[in-house]
This record gives structure tokens, sequence and C-alpha cells, in this order.
């Protein structure tokens, strides 16, 4: 019996923030590669979600 709760769910698997984040990534490429202005729109609104995160570090 674990002593940690963690380690009963570290067997190995795809954590489910890591498949959440690929099936989002995933997606907004694909949306972004049929409609290259909604591409851009992202960018620009991940890069400003980056630069505030590391100021606010």
């Amino acid at each position: 019996m674990p002593n940690n709760s963690n380690e009963a769910d570290n067997r190995g698997g795809l954590d489910l923030r890591t498949a959440l984040l690929l099936v989002t990534g995933g997606g907004a490429t694909y949306v972004a590669f049929l409609h290259p202005a909604v591409g851009v729109a992202m960018l620009v609104g991940v890069g400003v979600m980056t630069l505030l995160h590391l100021l606010l570090k």
C-alpha cells in the first residue's frame, strides 16, 4: 500500500492534464491551419499570456 496518494497514479500512463494539452494543441493547430487569421490571433494571445506569466512570476 503506497504511503503517498500520488504514488498510486504513477504507473507510467498518460496524465490527464497532458492528454488534455495534447488534444487542445492539436485542435488549435488544425484550426490555425485551416484559418490562418485565427492562427495569428491565437499566436498573439499566447504570446501576451506568456509575457504576463513571466512578468508576474
